[in-house]
């Protein structure tokens, strides 16, 4: 007996044998040409590993286990960033955003409201008092108050963009880290 008839008997004797699910589901004769590479060709599929699209999901799951907050903090505080790019960027810029970032919209709705909340006693009552001349400070309060509602120091607000910017950084990101870091420009001087 030839070498190439013993290696047929013994790949036909391991098809039979098995009962993998891919012998189950196709005939004896498909299983014996997957297995020695000569199947159909159209059946099989590439795997194309493509990086995926960043989304505001994987941004506060990043933020939840990097920044050891909780994902509602994560949620409101980016709402609040998001907020404050969203008044500081034109409307076509934040468009950009919530279009290259599914999920921005629903952060911005999760941030706390705060416009009723005063701080009358020492620096953050005189950041008060002059945020009421200045819209720019006043944006910048708002975002320190929101960040504070949410049991957050307003230290952690550099975090949070460092970490979002990280998060962005790649391919897919790319777009709306630029809208982010522009909407962030007095905020991160």
């Amino acid at each position: 007996m030839d070498t190439a008839m013993k290696k047929f008997i013994v790949l036909l004797t391991i098809v039979s044998i098995s009962s993998s699910a891919l012998a189950q589901e196709t005939s004896w004769l498909e299983s014996l040409k997957n297995l020695v590479g000569l199947g159909d060709k159209t059946e099989q599929t590439v795997e194309v590993n493509t990086p995926a699209m960043p989304s505001t999901d994987g941004l506060v799951t990043m933020l939840t286990s990097s920044l050891d907050v909780n994902a509602e903090q994560a949620s409101g505080g980016m709402g609040a960033i998001f907020n404050y790019v969203k008044n500081n960027v034109s409307m076509e810029q934040y468009h950009q955003l919530v279009k290259s970032l599914p999920g921005v919209e629903g952060l911005v709705s999760q941030m706390p409201d705060v416009s009723k909340l005063n701080s009358s006693d020492g620096l953050a009552g005189i950041l008060d008092k002059v945020s009421e001349y200045s819209d720019s400070l006043k944006s910048l309060n708002d975002v320190k108050k929101q960040f504070e509602a949410l049991g957050l120091k307003p230290e952690m607000i550099s975090n949070f963009i460092n970490t979002a910017q990280s998060y962005l950084d790649t391919e897919q990101g790319q777009q709306a880290k630029q809208v982010l870091t522009d909407g962030l420009g007095k905020l991160l001087a």
